[in-house]
């Protein structure tokens, strides 16, 4: 494919004759397939998602303004919605994908619940405050990935003395587009620290399994995934190898009992450009939510080029052609629905773009 998106279906001529005949359909509830065919069924991808880049340093004084605006009891969960510009009114960063970021203020719960939808963490800011799912709590540092799956537990505490920020993605609208949203509140405002802080990542997280362990949910056992260690990674593979031609270094978070992807609906990932790297363009049909953990570059995105620096956040549709370049080393965490499109055979990537 070469990118254009012409119409592969020939709309027939709207005659006076036609349209009476359509508007007869109309009044029983039916409509012609043949008028919306290109429309529904095109070519190659059309997201109705754009590029877009939010940078940290704008948003952050909002956010703490939003603080102090609303008590985290008033607002449940204190967070800016990232809305990509072509998904207005709909709460989505992509088609399938929400995106916010959250603040926690020091001496703040925001009180446990849980719900159906999946949520994954990315520590933008702060290093005081935690979050506990399902009986494990675990201190957020910057660059950490944490998960709260779907239907589990979770609270977010600050017993520190400086805010605490975070990415929050979820796969909203997925859950939405079958009506199975469900959400429900603890008995009281946080639930019992029953497990030790990183029980998770000991037990699962160190190639080895409790010896009687036998995966029971679809998504990953470990809580938090620590920056230090995804860094450390990453350092040691650039020693090890040149980097891709696209990605660099690019590693994918797994599931450690099953080698699958973290959550059934969402899959994330971190990616090392050395300094002066200049990727070539791939394109793939999961639209990205990438996240600057460390370092300045930028990112063509169609034809669209932007400039980033740490915490700064962009989203790439849906098969847009892609590519990053790297001013000095940068490191680029990124979440996606990869996971429920390979689940349904439908993922697709052209890399490199030749």
């Amino acid at each position: 494919m070469d990118g254009t998106s012409t119409s592969f279906f020939t709309r027939p001529t709207l005659t006076p004759e036609r349209k009476e005949f359509y508007d007869r359909l109309n009044a029983r509830g039916a409509a012609p397939l043949w008028e919306v065919l290109g429309a529904i069924i095109p070519p190659e991808p059309r997201p109705e998602a754009v590029p877009v880049l939010w940078h940290y340093d704008d948003l952050r004084p909002l956010l703490m303004e939003a603080g102090r605006l609303l008590t985290e009891q008033e607002a449940e969960r204190r967070v800016l919605i990232l809305e990509n510009p072509g998904l207005r009114g709909r709460s989505r960063a992509t088609g399938s994908l929400y995106a916010g970021l959250q603040l926690i203020l020091p001496g703040e719960v925001a009180r446990c619940h849980r719900h159906a939808t999946s949520a994954l963490r990315f520590v933008l800011e702060g290093s005081s405050a935690y979050t506990a799912v399902e009986g494990e709590r675990t201190t957020m540092n910057p660059g950490d990935f944490i998960l709260t799956p779907s239907w589990t537990y979770h609270d977010h505490g600050n017993p520190g003395d400086t805010p605490t920020v975070w990415l929050d993605g979820l796969d909203i609208p997925i859950v939405n587009l079958f009506d199975t949203s469900f959400a429900e509140h603890y008995p009281g405002e946080v639930q019992p620290n029953t497990i030790p802080d990183g029980d998770s990542l000991y037990r699962y997280g160190a190639n080895m399994l409790p010896v009687d362990y036998a995966p029971a949910r679809p998504y990953s056992p470990i809580v938090n995934y620590p920056y230090a260690r995804s860094r450390e990674a990453l350092e040691e593979l650039r020693r090890s190898g040149p980097p891709h031609e696209c990605h660099g270094i690019k590693m994918r978070f797994v599931n450690p009992a099953t080698g699958g992807y973290p959550l059934p609906t969402i899959a994330a990932f971190m990616q090392l450009l050395p300094g002066g790297f200049r990727g070539a363009p791939y394109r793939q049909t999961d639209a990205a939510i990438f996240v600057v953990v460390e370092g300045h570059g930028r990112t063509r995105v169609g034809d669209t080029t932007f400039t980033w620096g740490p915490r700064d956040i962009f989203v790439a549709p849906s098969w847009a052609p892609l590519s990053h370049e790297s001013h000095d080393d940068a490191v680029l965490f990124s979440l996606s629905d990869r996971p429920a499109q390979m689940a349904l055979g439908l993922w697709r990537e052209q890399v490199p773009m030749r």
